[in-house]
């Protein structure tokens, strides 16, 4: 394993999510091995409800390796089984214990975003759903006051019932929770072009991104996922591809990279773990960038 050093200062906020098999500091030495200088990690199962406490020993173990490794952006994934957006109240005060859950974790960890897809509504219909969303997540900052982590809403690829997949509707529940210190947003690419936005070309890109201005603000962008898709667009299923190597390809990418209105924001992949892909990605990603 590398020593806990940089060798040259990287420009790019760029780097993958991350296992934090053997322990969560570990996630930062895979880190600093792929010389990336963000990182998402989960900070539990994100299968499963129950969730081991955190440890005195690992909270301190993890922002002592954060401390070693330097700067480098961190953001935790909430578990998949949330679903604020729920008709039936138990499944809905459980998900909402659970992100309360992670929202402790993520500031005891020191960890500064953590993403979450904001729910499906499950039959009972978009508006349902969505003042169901607003209405938990609004619970959710009552009981975790104070707190400096941001609930990060990720866009969806608009599969079932689930919510989020139009920029429209995660202005509104920005708008309902009216809580703009907690809440930003994550942008994924690939769930993007599910849902149906198409920013291949040079003014597709360009009609896209001066509607989410206008919708939620460039400034709420929080975090980047860069993930081709192997479907094409507006197919509403999420299956994630190796950068270029999908239907969006390389340019978009390009594109994306070389934007300098994103040039602070993170941007983490989520492509298949396969061999010795995310360095593969990574090193496409910066040259593309250049």
């Amino acid at each position: 394993m590398q020593p806990l050093s940089r060798r040259s200062p990287q420009p790019l906020i760029l780097g993958a999510h991350l296992s934090i098999a053997g322990g969560l500091h570990l996630a930062l030495h895979r880190a600093v091995e792929l010389d990336c200088t963000a990182l998402q990690i989960f900070t539990r199962n994100a299968s499963q409800w129950r969730a081991k406490p955190l440890s005195a020993e690992a909270v301190t173990e993890f922002r002592r390796t954060r401390e070693e490794v330097g700067p480098i952006a961190v953001a935790a994934h909430a578990s998949y089984l949330i679903n604020l957006g729920s008709p039936d109240r138990r499944l809905r005060d459980r998900s909402i214990r659970s992100l309360v859950q992670e929202l402790k974790r993520c500031e005891a960890l020191g960890i500064e975003h953590l993403v979450l897809h904001p729910g499906a509504h499950m039959g009972a219909g978009e508006e349902r759903g969505l003042r169901r969303i607003a209405s938990a997540l609004r619970r959710a900052h009552a009981r975790t006051s104070g707190f400096e982590v941001k609930t990060v809403l990720e866009n969806t690829a608009g599969q079932g019932t689930g919510l989020g997949h139009r920029f429209e509707q995660l202005a509104r529940i920005i708008d309902d929770v009216d809580a703009p210190d907690r809440l930003r947003i994550c942008f994924d690419t690939a769930h993007a072009f599910a849902a149906g936005y198409d920013f291949r070309t040079p003014r597709g890109y360009a009609a896209f991104w001066e509607d989410v201005d206008r919708l939620i603000g460039l400034e709420n962008l929080a975090i980047f996922h860069l993930n081709d898709s192997r479907r094409d667009v507006g197919s509403r299923v999420d299956r994630h591809a190796h950068i270029g190597r999908g239907k969006i390809g390389r340019e978009a990418f390009g594109r994306l990279m070389r934007d300098r209105r994103f040039g602070r924001v993170p941007k983490v992949l989520e492509t298949p773990k396969e061999g010795d892909m995310d360095r593969r990605n990574l090193a496409l990603l910066r040259r593309l960038a250049r």
